[in-house]
């Protein structure tokens, strides 16, 4: 299944790409660290590598790399802004826990 992202999140993306001024999508990943075992990665790209898998959701490319893509398979990126805090949010089907500060999960 496929890595989305919401209107929101795409249109985020897109906004910050032109500013940026080059880009070529949005690459997601995982890494371990944190209490719970894995953290997300979130950056801008470039260019991609040879091993990304790469999906498209509302016009915006998405690439990740292949160990990453087992624990994000399914995942839905959001773009929220809640009061004064803004940023990405993960849906992530395979998450079974997070940390008590939510900045790691586990499988």
């Amino acid at each position: 299944m496929p890595v989305t992202l919401t209107e929101s999140a795409a249109k985020h993306v897109s906004n910050f790409i032109a500013k940026r001024g080059r880009g070529m999508g949005l690459r997601l990943g995982v890494k371990t660290t944190g209490c719970s075992g894995l953290a997300y990665k979130i950056e801008f790209a470039d260019a991609a590598n040879p091993e990304d898998q790469q999906f498209e959701s509302h016009g915006v490319k998405v690439l990740i790399d292949p160990k990453s893509l087992a624990y994000l398979d399914g995942t839905e990126l959001d773009y929220t802004r809640e009061g004064l805090n803004e940023g990405f949010k993960f849906t992530n089907p395979n998450e079974k826990d997070r940390c008590g500060c939510g900045e790691s999960f586990h499988v």
